[in-house]
């Protein structure tokens, strides 16, 4: 069978870099929508350069720009979006791209988070994730064939913070855990993310389906995230517990973004709080022949 052309709409950012690397080394003729801008920013234009390098094709456009967006997914089968939080609203356009033009075989939407199809979270995260599925809601009722994205925590956003905000690098003396620390998370490396994001997107098995990202040795509490990394540097952490009360007043002060998903996940575990459907497959299940990264292992940077 031949390999989809795959638009990535988003792929200098955070993930859709992975996503574009891990699509051109599957062979799928690969396509980044870029805006005339994006050169202009030194770091973007090496990324650029390395893309072009690796045989992906650059087409100008934007999210805005319809006339653009429309002849872009024109040159391919599947759409991948992979667009920060505040372009989420932008992708009603994509959305209305794809029915136009007809032909897409595959669209996958920014998700590449939290489940978003249940009523979660606390304000800011909670708008969000409403946000998400209305997208989903629209691609469904439009009769867009689809795979959605649930691929939880980024390793490289997450795991080096232990789950705490404003952390760089793993702490050495001291570790503040929010709520009793046990609600189970899910941490997935960016390369696996991509692999199996691109996995999905030819396999019948996930068509119009939630691809769930869920790595057996990857699921794990925030205790258990700590426990790994004492084991590593051989020293207890001193671990200061803060009550979910005291979490969601300071949500409530200071609409912190990270505070509220960090509350959704680590104190409620909405990550994992649920069995999967039969509207859902699970990535490590269909795809085991994938050899991904272990928390474990990837903690082993850090010390």
């Amino acid at each position: 069978m031949e390999s989809s052309r795959i638009l990535i709409i988003g792929g200098t950012g955070y993930i859709g870099r992975y996503i574009a690397k891990a699509s051109i080394a599957n062979g799928h003729p690969t396509f980044v929508l870029v805006r005339e801008s994006t050169a202009s920013n030194p770091e973007k234009a090496q990324l650029l350069e390395s893309f072009k390098a690796l045989g992906i094709t650059l087409v100008q456009g934007s999210l805005e720009n319809y006339v653009s967006l429309l002849e872009a997914i024109k040159l391919v089968d599947v759409v991948i979006c992979t667009v920060g939080r505040v372009q989420i609203a932008d992708q009603f356009n994509i959305i209305k791209a794809i029915k136009e033009v007809g032909t897409i075989k595959r669209f996958l939407p920014s998700e590449f988070g939290n489940v978003v199809e249940k009523e979660i979270g606390l304000e800011p995260v909670k708008s969000m994730y409403q946000l998400k599925a209305k997208i989903r809601w629209t691609i469904e009722a439009e009769g867009i064939p689809y795979t959605f994205i649930s691929s939880n925590y980024f390793a490289g956003h997450f795991v080096p913070s232990l789950g705490q905000t404003g952390l760089t690098a793993p702490p050495r003396d001291k570790v503040v855990i929010l709520g009793n620390g046990n609600a189970k998370a899910v941490f997935v490396v960016e390369d696996d993310v991509a692999t199996y994001t691109i996995k999905a997107v030819d396999d019948p098995r996930t068509l119009n389906k939630t691809l769930y990202m869920r790595p057996p040795a990857n699921i794990l509490s925030v205790n258990e995230l700590v426990g790994l990394w004492e084991n590593k540097i051989g020293k207890t952490l001193d671990k200061v517990y803060v009550p979910e009360e005291q979490v969601i007043k300071s949500i409530q002060e200071t609409e912190d973004f990270l505070l509220s998903l960090y509350h959704s996940t680590f104190v409620e575990g909405n990550q994992t709080n649920f069995e999967i459907g039969p509207n859902g497959a699970e990535a490590t299940e269909l795809y085991p022949e994938v050899k991904y990264t272990t928390i474990d292992e990837y903690l082993n940077q850090f010390v």
